[in-house]
């Protein structure tokens, strides 16, 4: 006869499947916690960077310099408003053919972190899309051969996230000058070049106070060798020139797009 045995009473089947629907669902959680954190980085990558600076634009078209009969034009940028609110800020950009690229340019205090507003906007709150700024070495006035701006590649197209329109050719043709005010000036440059460079950080890779070091990348700037370059058919750059150079991030951490423009005018304005 053969005999019967029973059943284990504590058979672990059920258990494994309780276990396996458990882990299942954490997944499933974690996954979806996952998922809402990138939409959540990326609502605020593609949002930020919006900002109205409207209240901080000149309407006077000239004003009497207090030294002289002399009229000079207006600055476009009310300095003394803005300054009231952060003297952090020294500057203002524009660029043809990219409405959006209309922004004062910061420079952190000597207290605070070079790249404070790599993260923080005007107001010293924390934010991805960061502002637009320039780092402690460089001068304020831009007087430097080549002062870096720098700004955030945002998926909105704010900040410096429309520079990547110049790798058109017809574009980089069409559009010509930046201009930045700066208190008592505008400056206008031209656009040389645009082109892809790698991460180095420029102003401690070059002495621009060293004749043959400032014009090795000024030649760069020239006759880039990425094969991603618009470059302005005659353009030539030699030590005497002052440049600014707009760098952001591409999709490659290892890369920058730069756009490089050279003074052509300055021109003194009533404050």
């Amino acid at each position: 006869m053969e005999e019967y045995t029973p059943k284990h009473s504590g058979d672990t089947q059920p258990d494994k499947q309780k276990s396996n629907k458990i882990v299942y669902y954490i997944a499933i959680a974690i996954a979806a916690a996952l998922l809402l954190a990138s939409i959540v980085t990326l609502c605020i990558k593609f949002f930020g960077g919006r900002e109205d600076f409207g209240e901080y634009k000149n309407s006077n078209t000239g004003t009497t310099n207090s030294d002289s009969s002399t009229v000079l034009p207006a600055n476009p940028i009310d300095f003394k408003a803005i300054q009231a609110e952060n003297p952090d800020v020294c500057a203002w950009i524009q660029v043809d053919g990219i409405e959006v690229i209309d922004y004062p340019i910061l420079q952190s205090s000597p207290e605070a972190d070079d790249n404070f507003y790599l993260d923080h906007d005007i107001n010293g709150a924390q934010k991805r899309a960061g502002s637009i700024y320039i780092q402690k070495l460089n001068y304020k006035d831009f007087s430097d051969p080549n002062t870096l701006i720098y700004g955030h590649n945002m998926l909105n197209g704010t900040m410096f996230g429309q520079l990547k329109k110049f790798k058109n050719k017809t574009f980089f043709e069409e559009n010509r000058n930046i201009y930045i005010y700066t208190p008592g000036h505008i400056l206008q440059y031209e656009i040389i070049s645009a082109f892809v460079y790698d991460d180095r950080h420029i102003l401690n890779s070059f002495n621009f106070d060293i004749e043959n070091e400032c014009q090795e990348f000024f030649d760069e700037c020239i006759n880039p060798t990425s094969f991603t370059k618009q470059v302005l058919e005659g353009a030539t750059l030699t030590t005497d020139d002052n440049i600014i150079t707009l760098s952001t991030c591409t999709s490659n951490d290892s890369e920058r797009y730069l756009v490089v423009g050279k003074l052509i005018s300055d021109t003194k304005t009533a404050q």
